[in-house]
């Protein structure tokens, strides 16, 4: 019994955004150290980089446990399933950092007018380059997951900017530890210089001002992810590239004239699509409902297509059917 419990665990937690769950054993594993270096050298810039390395933790825990909870089969009360539960979780996050990059920026200024004695550069230093590798490498694979979801083809230096183009198709998860650890990697980057340049030039106010910045882009990704979230919450057309590839799907059907109607929605990461489509004239109903049936069919071959709905009515002659253009 304890076996099939700890197979159905294993099961459930491969489920999750693996993203989100590497960015949050990361990310913990870095507030740790930043923390301890924090309180051994008093660095307000490490206690920015801290507080934004626990936020990310957080959320990316939180997001993690919400990929798994999302992709839950539907059920007869929730007969769309769960994919919409990840934005919550998400959003919950946003509060998370909202209230993280507020905590830095007060100490930002904090710092400005009342400087803190640093000291232990090494130490600072040394844990800073650490952040900046790991936060590059969960950068760098969230990137190539933002590939591997929207099925883009990007290699070597190519896959940044193929991920910056693609990010907004990206399931949410993996847009906020995207967002986050861009952040991240940018803060630490941030912290080194303000570390090198107050023990070069010992302009102690770069420490609070480095601190300001940081929770500044925080607020960035507040704001970015939180929009992202609050869009799929109440209901998001799927992007035009999606719509594109969904009506090749059926109009290369050799029955199929036009498509009178379609509708996509994106939940999470997952569509759902329904259409009227037109078949040539002629048909039986018997024959009409095979051809519905097919079509149906060879689009729930995509694992990304949660469900198809699909109505049938005899070509009328007219053209009907152009790509919807894409909006913000």
């Amino acid at each position: 019994m304890e076996s099939g419990s700890s197979s159905s665990l294993a099961s459930m937690l491969k489920k999750g955004n693996a993203s989100s769950g590497a960015a949050a054993l990361g990310n913990f594993c870095i507030a740790i150290i930043k923390g301890i270096a924090a309180y051994v050298t008093g660095s307000g810039t490490m206690f920015a980089s801290t507080m934004h390395s626990i936020a990310d933790a957080v959320n990316q825990a939180f997001v993690y446990g919400g990929s798994i909870l999302s992709e839950r089969k539907p059920t007869k009360r929730f007969p769309t399933g769960f994919g919409r539960l990840i934005n919550i979780f998400c959003m919950i996050a946003v509060i998370v950092v909202s209230i993280m990059a507020y905590e830095t920026i007060k100490e930002g200024f904090h710092l400005i007018r009342h400087p803190a004695v640093s000291h232990g550069f090494w130490l600072n230093f040394a844990v800073l380059l650490v952040s900046l590798i790991v936060d590059g490498a969960i950068l760098f694979k969230a990137m190539k997951e933002i590939l591997h979801e929207t099925r883009a083809e990007g290699k070597g230096v190519g896959i940044v900017k193929t991920a910056f183009q693609n990010v907004k198709r990206a399931a949410p998860p993996t847009r906020l530890v995207f967002y986050e650890d861009l952040v991240a990697t940018t803060g630490a980057l941030l912290a080194i210089i303000a570390i090198v340049a107050t023990a070069v030039a010992d302009v102690s106010i770069l420490d609070g001002v480095s601190a300001i910045l940081i929770g500044m882009l925080m607020v960035g990704v507040a704001f970015r992810v939180g929009y992202d979230n609050m869009v799929g919450l109440i209901g998001v057309a799927a992007p035009l590239a999606v719509e594109e590839k969904i009506a090749a799907i059926i109009l290369g059907d050799p029955d199929v004239t036009d498509i009178n109607k379609m509708r996509i929605i994106q939940e999470g990461r997952f569509y759902h699509v329904d259409a009227y489509i037109e078949l040539r004239a002629g048909l039986t109903l018997a024959v009409a409902d095979d051809i519905k049936f097919r079509v149906r069919d060879k689009l729930l071959v995509d694992s990304d297509i949660a469900d198809v709905t699909l109505g049938i009515i005899e070509d009328n002659g007219i053209r009907d059917w152009n790509p919807t253009p894409e909006k913000e």
